[in-house]
């Protein structure tokens, strides 16, 4: 999976051929009367993983960030990237026709209005932004005198000759034993949640598949099928899905449940619908442009907000816990299997990157119930280490010599999705080294050993992991955890533990803990286990509290801890995890990594 993931990238990147196929979009342009365009990294859905057909920013650029722009301009053509890319968009691009801007200092909005002359048209593509986005950009268009102009068709995809064609993959039946409800009483809970406006249109595929109770393949990592949905006050559901996804059961079963119809009506509803006077609830973080002027058009009112799926789908219920707990147990033993041929493998000097994470995923193949990695993993060695969302490739691919190695993966099982970081001592490692490791796990443990009042929000509790790291004038620039999906997305919201996390946190809720420290050109450390919140029991307590239990099981390296500066309750919590480790993994383990495992989690 690692290899076919590594080539998908570099069939569509080719940095070589940027020149050229800026001038074939800038010829394109002129013949439709424009003098610039827009080209984000985006689908129509603003999915995390998009099919190969909506790679356009990495077709035009050769940049394969995860998130970024492209601003063509008649004169000059920015790539617009954040901190995690700042060292990957120059090794990908060829700067002397793109040059790469980081957003955090420049936004897209202030470089228009900074280089757009007036009168000039710049084109967008109404169904891969967002109304918000369109909003901002047509203000900064406005603001330099020029005009942004939506597009009835991509000019970009006229001169991508070999465009892949859109994903076919089956739409299969998430089975209720792992969905723990029918999905008739789900789209009866969601039709409940629609006080103010007369329907919802769901343009989350994640939300889609989490109320219809269906898993796709139509993107990397993220079991999805591409499809919309429309949920309407006194009116049969509406599932938008590409027919030839469906089998003859599937099909029945979703007609049990609502009209079937092809993705290109949507539009052509939302308009019926718009001139019928109606009021839509849309998500303004997934939902288009095109899709809220196709009602609005019409004379509708377009509700953006928030889907009220993403806080049902959060909450996960016993039939998922239960699941999340079985596929954390089975990726225990994998990552655990990992760590011990690690312990060896890593002395000759001749390990690389990439040979550790294609290991890691063939003991996570093993283990037979593997669909998918949930993310790219992050192989890191050394200085590659101190990049918090490095993605290894041949060309930086390094030698795993003495010093820090960090590996941040994830598995897609069929009752739960996974995801942790273990950092690695490769040889002695410094007095540096240990304190700041011994930091970061201080803060990992305090998330991990929190209790809190319901109604508390990530963003109070973020600090606790950050503590331990301000006392010695230290930080980390990402947020400590993120929300995690149940056979969904390894990224989900929208709860978060961060300065920015402020949806109050609820029982069955999972979400990761991941404290880090990056000395930059050097090495980095981050420890992530996932946890779920669930209530606490608080003798005397005066309100209902809730704490977390951790799901993730592998050891944390020992080597790399500096034990005096640990409490006596933060020895206690590790002695008593490690234990927990050992007796639940120790069964299912052969002989050999049974023995390691019992030395690697030796009591402190």
């Amino acid at each position: 999976m690692f290899e076919s993931l590594f080539q998908s990238f570099t069939e569509t990147a080719d940095p070589s051929q940027g020149g050229a196929r800026l001038g074939l979009l800038r010829e394109e342009l002129r013949k439709r009367g424009l003098q610039g365009f827009i080209v984000p990294r985006a689908d129509e859905q603003q999915n995390e993983y998009v099919p190969p057909g909506a790679e356009r920013l990495a077709w035009l650029t050769g940049f394969t960030g995860s998130a970024g722009l492209a601003i063509v301009l008649g004169d000059r053509a920015g790539v617009f990237i954040d901190g995690r890319y700042t060292i990957q968009v120059r090794e990908q691009v060829d700067v002397r026709v793109f040059t790469p801007v980081a957003i955090a200092q420049t936004s897209p909005e202030a470089w228009i209005e900074a280089h757009a002359s007036k009168a000039e048209r710049i084109g967008y593509d109404p169904a891969l932004h967002t109304p918000g986005q369109v909003r901002r950009l047509k203000e900064a268009a406005t603001n330099a005198g020029a005009v942004l102009v939506g597009v009835e068709d991509n000019p970009l995809d006229a001169v991508w000759a070999d465009r892949p064609q859109a994903p076919l993959a089956p739409v299969r039946l998430h089975p209720k034993r792992f969905a723990g409800e029918n999905a008739a009483r789900k789209l009866k809970r969601i039709g409940e949640a629609l006080t103010r406006v007369d329907g919802l249109v769901v343009s989350d595929p994640h939300a889609v598949a989490w109320a219809f109770n269906i898993r796709g393949q139509d993107v990397a990592h993220t079991p999805l099928p591409l499809a919309f949905a429309l949920i309407a006050k006194g009116r049969r559901p509406v599932l938008y899905v590409e027919p030839r996804k469906l089998d003859a059961a599937v099909r029945a079963a979703l007609e049990s449940l609502a009209d079937i119809a092809e993705p290109a009506q949507l539009a052509r509803d939302l308009a019926t619908m718009g001139e019928e006077g109606l009021r839509l609830r849309f998500d303004a973080s997934t939902a288009s442009a095109k899709l809220v002027h196709a009602l609005e058009g019409a004379g509708g009112t377009a509700d953006l907000g928030v889907d009220p799926i993403a806080l049902m789908k959060a909450r996960k219920n016993s039939a998922e816990l239960k699941g999340a707990r079985a596929a954390h147990l089975r990726d225990g033993v994998a990552m655990t299997r990992f760590l011990a041929w690690f312990a060896q493998a890593s002395k000759g000097g001749k390990l690389t990157e990439i040979a550790a994470a294609q290991a890691l995923e063939t003991f996570r193949r093993e283990t037979g119930k593997l669909k998918d990695v949930s993310f790219p993993s992050i192989s890191g060695a050394g200085p590659n280490s101190a990049l918090p969302h490095y993605r290894v490739s041949e060309a930086s691919n390094r030698t795993i010599a003495k010093g820090m190695f960090l590996i941040d993966s994830g598995a897609q099982y069929e009752d739960g999705t996974t995801d942790i970081t273990r950092t690695l001592a490769v040889g002695r490692p410094s007095a540096e080294m240990r304190d700041r490791f011994t930091r970061v796990l201080k803060g990992h443990i305090a998330i991990a050993r929190a209790i809190f009042p319901k109604g508390t929000s990530g963003a109070q509790i973020d600090a606790l992991a950050r503590v331990p790291l301000w006392q010695a004038g230290l930080d980390f620039d990402h947020g400590t955890g993120h929300g995690v999906g149940s056979y969904l997305s390894v990224h989900e919201g929208p709860q978060r533990i961060s300065k920015m996390g402020m949806t109050a946190l609820e029982p069955g809720m999972i979400l990761s803990n991941e404290p880090g420290y990056y000395k930059a050109g050097a090495w980095g450390i981050r420890i992530e286990n996932l946890i779920v919140v669930q209530k606490a029991y608080v003798n005397g307590a005066e309100r209902d509290m809730l704490d977390f239990e951790t799901l993730t099981l592998a050891p944390i390296d020992l080597a790399l801890v500096d034990v005096k500066l640990l409490s006596v309750e933060e020895k206690s919590w590790l002695n008593a995890y490690h234990a927990r480790a050992r007796k639940e993994l120790s069964p299912l383990l052969d002989a050999p990594t049974k023995r390691w495992l019992k030395e690697a989690t030796v009591k402190i």
